[in-house]
Protein backbone atom coordinates (compact mmCIF):
# COMPACT_ATOMS: atom_id res chain seq x y z
CA UNK A 1 0.00 0.00 0.00
CA UNK A 2 1.29 3.52 -0.65
CA UNK A 3 0.83 6.12 1.53
CA UNK A 4 0.59 10.21 0.44
CA UNK A 5 1.68 12.79 2.99
CA UNK A 6 1.04 15.96 1.94
CA UNK A 7 1.97 19.56 3.72
CA UNK A 8 1.99 23.06 3.07
CA UNK A 9 5.52 24.43 2.19
CA UNK A 10 5.32 27.26 5.69
CA UNK A 11 5.19 29.99 3.39
CA UNK A 12 2.75 33.31 4.19
CA UNK A 13 0.07 33.59 1.75
CA UNK A 14 1.42 36.82 0.72
CA UNK A 15 4.57 34.93 -0.97
CA UNK A 16 2.35 32.10 -2.28
CA UNK A 17 0.55 34.48 -4.17
CA UNK A 18 3.16 36.88 -5.37
CA UNK A 19 4.82 32.72 -6.71
CA UNK A 20 1.40 32.49 -8.29
CA UNK A 21 1.54 29.11 -6.20
CA UNK A 22 -0.58 27.29 -3.79
CA UNK A 23 0.28 23.57 -4.49
CA UNK A 24 0.94 21.20 -1.14
CA UNK A 25 3.92 19.33 -1.06
CA UNK A 26 3.51 15.63 -1.74
CA UNK A 27 5.99 12.77 -0.68
CA UNK A 28 5.20 9.08 -1.06
CA UNK A 29 6.09 6.29 1.14
CA UNK A 30 5.57 2.69 1.10
CA UNK A 31 4.64 2.01 4.50
CA UNK A 32 2.53 3.22 7.17
CA UNK A 33 5.81 3.59 9.68
CA UNK A 34 7.73 5.59 7.01
CA UNK A 35 4.68 8.20 6.36
CA UNK A 36 4.18 8.66 10.40
CA UNK A 37 7.81 8.98 10.82
CA UNK A 38 7.99 12.12 8.44
CA UNK A 39 4.98 13.39 9.60
CA UNK A 40 5.68 13.49 12.96
CA UNK A 41 8.80 15.98 11.97
CA UNK A 42 6.89 17.88 9.43
CA UNK A 43 4.33 18.23 12.71
CA UNK A 44 7.27 19.12 15.32
CA UNK A 45 8.82 21.76 13.23
CA UNK A 46 5.76 23.79 13.52
CA UNK A 47 6.62 25.17 10.49
CA UNK A 48 3.67 23.87 8.59
CA UNK A 49 -0.29 24.14 9.25
CA UNK A 50 -1.66 21.45 7.14
CA UNK A 51 0.10 18.04 7.62
CA UNK A 52 -2.32 15.27 5.93
CA UNK A 53 -1.73 11.60 5.65
CA UNK A 54 -3.75 9.43 2.68
CA UNK A 55 -3.72 5.66 2.46
CA UNK A 56 -5.26 3.96 -0.95
CA UNK A 57 -7.96 2.69 0.70
CA UNK A 58 -9.50 5.96 0.97
CA UNK A 59 -8.48 6.84 4.86
CA UNK A 60 -7.26 10.57 5.53
CA UNK A 61 -5.35 11.57 8.43
CA UNK A 62 -5.58 14.80 9.67
CA UNK A 63 -5.54 17.72 12.23
CA UNK A 64 -6.45 15.96 15.98
CA UNK A 65 -6.51 12.52 14.71
CA UNK A 66 -3.09 12.39 12.95
CA UNK A 67 -1.75 13.91 16.20
CA UNK A 68 -3.17 11.47 18.45
CA UNK A 69 -2.44 8.66 15.72
CA UNK A 70 1.61 10.14 16.18
CA UNK A 71 0.91 10.25 20.22
CA UNK A 72 0.66 14.20 20.49
CA UNK A 73 -1.29 15.68 22.04
CA UNK A 74 -2.18 19.43 21.90
CA UNK A 75 -2.28 20.68 25.39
Amino acid sequence: MTYRLSYDDGLPVSVKKWRNEDIPRTELFATEQEALKRARQLVGDGDHRTVVLHDNSGNTLGGIRLLLKLGMFAE
